[in-house]
Parts: structure tokens; sequence; C-alpha cells
């Protein structure tokens, strides 16, 4: 196998080791009432089947990143990789709603260590900048449709087997990733603990993402005051973290990280896209199931255009793009495409047909396929090869923040004007679609600020023109 060959297979392992962990997160959602019936979940219990899994994940990826530049960053990917897929064994065959809530919990772990290494590893695989955002526009394919994807997935996997194929579905694919990923993925030696073991940094940090993310993930469970007093326990945590990191010898997250141009604000606007996007997914598909009264199939295959559009522009599109005009030009594109997407939801009606009131919004929704690979070239833009995991890491949490805030809050939104609408004596459709519209009015709020923050925070930059494909991806 040439060098070539090798670094696009390299790739192809990264983003199904990516993808795989994706899918797992949205694949769930479709079959939780089948998984209920089974197993005797409580309706608060049946939430901890997805928490788990987040909490896990999105507060072990910043320290996972870090590790995996001391240590090995192929090593961390293949024993994360084997972690997940080892859970998902123990998912699949879990009895009881303890051993499946305590293996959701293993594969977050697994997810996480695997997944905060997978940018680092590209970025130094692929350093001429026209290979790289190919690369990059290959892999953001994961997270741009991999979501939309697990549902279609998971609807054919519960109806015509069971949910515990939802899980058991991951272990050919974890085998054969890990298989690959030994051959192919650069072994290059770690720093050593002596470069940056900041534990107490690492402790800080994780403590209070673990506090944060819990709360938010509960935050329609808890009174005001337990909100607040966990939020500003989490805040204590992560502002001790900043301190340690200005003042530490070897600190976890060098400050030149996020100085570097581009960085900061590409992981803010970051936060912001996916708070409305993810939310986007969730809300639809509860539209779809709650109020036009759409089967767990029927619901995935009603996402599948958004999935398809996505994959097209991520896939054809968005790295030769970036590379003509500039990822900031790109940026805003996708941004004012998304904006459109969730201010066209804000009049979606209780009597909807799917060709005129949601297939445009699936349609619409391809702009994600420009956003994520602008996003991830710019937050990885100021990665040397020596942290290059931490960097990728960042990324990847503040991903996982824009999500969970997004589905808590919007999510929150929705329930509130639904119950008042009810309380008033409003039909259930009305009042569950009024409270939809709301948190898509909020979503497109949310998109128009990053769309704001980009423009007014992120500098224009002349970028090389792209080289020809190697023939052996001209394909892709």
């Amino acid at each position: 196998m040439n060098e070539a060959r090798t670094r696009w297979t390299a790739l192809g392992v990264l983003a199904t080791g990516s993808l795989m962990t994706i899918l797992d997160g949205s694949i769930v959602t479709v079959a939780m009432p089948a998984i209920q019936a089974d197993l005797g979940f409580s309706p608060p219990a049946l939430s901890w089947v997805v928490n788990a899994y987040l909490i896990a994940f999105g507060s072990l990826l910043l320290l996972a990143g870090r590790l995996g530049d001391l240590i090995g960053r192929k090593w961390m990917f293949l024993a994360g990789t084997a972690v997940f897929t080892a859970a998902s064994l123990l998912a699949g065959a879990a009895t009881t709603p303890a051993l499946l809530i305590a293996a959701r919990f293993l594969q977050g772990v697994g997810s996480a260590l695997a997944v905060a290494v997978s940018l680092g590893i590209l970025v130094t695989l692929f350093t001429a900048p026209g290979e790289r955002a190919r690369a990059i526009a290959v892999f953001s394919f994961t997270g741009a449709a991999g979501a939309a994807i697990g549902q279609v997935l998971g609807g054919v996997l519960t109806d015509a087997l069971s949910w515990h194929w939802i899980f058991l579905i991951n272990l050919p694919i974890g085998l054969a990733t890990i298989a690959l990923g030994r051959r192919t993925l650069p072994a290059e030696p770690g720093l050593g603990r002596r470069a940056g073991a900041d534990v107490l940094g690492a402790g800080l940090v994780t403590a209070g993402l673990v506090v944060g993310i819990y709360t938010v993930v509960n935050v329609s469970s808890y009174g005001a005051g337990r909100v607040v007093g966990q939020f500003a326990l989490a805040a204590a945590l992560l502002a001790g973290f900043a301190v340690r990191q200005a003042t530490a010898r070897d600190p976890l997250v060098p400050p030149r990280v996020l100085r570097a141009p581009g960085v900061a604000v590409a992981n803010l606007v970051q936060v912001l896209t996916l708070a409305a996007c993810f939310a986007f997914q969730v809300l639809v598909t509860l539209y779809l199931q709650n109020v036009l009264g759409y089967d767990a199939l029927r619901t995935g295959l009603a996402m599948l255009p958004a999935a398809v559009a996505i994959g097209a522009v991520s896939l054809g599109l968005a790295a030769r793009l970036n590379a003509r005009f500039g990822e900031r030009r790109m940026l805003l594109v996708g941004l004012v495409s998304l904006f459109g997407t969730l201010a066209l939801l804000v009049r979606v009606p209780v009597h909807a047909s799917y060709a005129v009131d949601v297939l445009p919004v699936m349609l619409l929704a391809a702009g994600f396929g420009l956003v994520l690979p602008a996003l991830a070239s710019l937050a990885m833009s100021g990665a040397r090869p020596d942290d290059a995991g931490l960097v990728s890491g960042v990324f990847n949490t503040t991903q996982q923040i824009g999500m969970a805030l997004g589905v808590a809050v919007l999510s929150t939104l929705a329930a509130a004007r639904t119950d008042g609408l009810l309380a008033a004596g409003r039909d259930a459709a009305f009042a569950l679609t009024s409270g939809y519209r709301l948190a898509f009015g909020v979503g497109a709020g949310l998109v128009a600020l990053a769309f704001l923050t980009t423009l007014a925070l992120l500098k224009p930059a002349v970028r090389p023109a792209i080289e020809p494909a190697p023939e052996f991806i001209k394909s892709v």
C-alpha cells in the first residue's frame, strides 16, 4: 500500500470510528420506547440511557485529547475504540436498566478516548492545505450527516430485528476499525508524562464539566435553586482550572492554544451553532412523531433528505469552496442557510404536508455541510504537532457542550410553552406545535448570533489554491 493510499485509508478509519460513535448517539433516540417496554424503565430512569453517555463523553474529551498527545494518539484512538466496542456488546446483551446505563457510560468513555484525538491525527496526516481541506470535509461529513443516518438505521433495526441490534451492529464495525487502524494510523510517539501531566488541572476541568453537563441534562427535573447552585459549582471548578492553566509550569491547555487566530472564535461559534442545530434534529423528530403521528421508521426516512443534502455538500463541495473562497466566507454562507432552515420551522403548521412544509427544511439544512468543515479547519488552524490531540479535544468538547445546552434549553422552553397552552385549554397538537415553534425561533436567534460573531471577530484570510486531488480520492 503506497503512502497516499495509506493516508486516505487511515482517514477512512478515523471517519468510521467517528461515525460509529455519532450514530450511537442518535440511533438510541428512536429505540427508546422499545427499550422502555422491554426492560421496564421508569420515565425518569429512561433519560439516563442518553444522559449516562453524554456525561462520560462530554466530560472526558479534553483530558483524553491531552493524554493522547502524551502517550500517543494512535494508541488512544485504538484503546477508545476497543472500550466502545466492548461496551456495545455489554449494552446489546443488557437485561436490566442498571446494566444498560452502565454500558452506556462505558460507551461514552470509549467514545471520548477515540474521538478526542481523531482530528489531531488527521492534521498530522494531511499537512498540505488542499489535502487537509478535503480530509476535513470527509471527516466532517460523519458529524454533519451521521446523526440523521443514525435515526434511519435505528428505525430499521428496531422494527426489523430488536433494539439490541442498535448496539450489536457496532461489533463488526469496531473490530474492523481496530484492525485497519493498527496497520494504517501513524504510530508517532507521545511526548511522555513529563511533558505536561497537569493532574490538578485535569481533575478541575473534568469535575467542572461533569457537574456542568450533569446539570444541563437534568435541568428540566430540578428546581431553580438547585440548578443555580450546581452551575455555580461548575463555574467555580472551571474558574479554578483557568487559574491553574495561567500558573502551571506544564498546563493541560497552554494559553497559546486559544490565542491562535480563529481558534477561540471557531469554538464559540460552534457552541452557538450546535446548540441550535442539534436541538433542531431532536425537536423535528418529536414534531414528526408527536404531532404528525410518524412511527420510528417513517421519522428516520423523513430526516434522510437532510443527511443526503449535508453529505453532498460536505463531501462534494466544501473542500473546494473553502480553498477557493476561504473558510470564513463559507462559514457565513452556511450560517445563512441554517438560519433559513430554522426560520422556516417557526411557521410549521399542526397539519403539515411533508412535501410542502418539511422537505424544503431538510434540503436547506445542507448549509451544515459548509459550516462544520469550515469550523473544524479554523479550530485546528493553531494546532502544533505536539498539541494537536489537545486542540482536537477542545473542539470536540465545545461541540458536546453546544449540543447538550441546545437540547436542554430549547427543549425546556418548548415544554414550558406547551404546558402553558395546555393549562389554558388548547388541544395537545396545537400546544406541542407552538412549543416547538418557540424553540425553533430561539434556535434561529442563536444562529444569527453565530453569524454576527463570525462577521465581527473572525478576520478574513487569504487561502492558497487547492491542488489537484489524488486519483485515489477523486471519486469521493
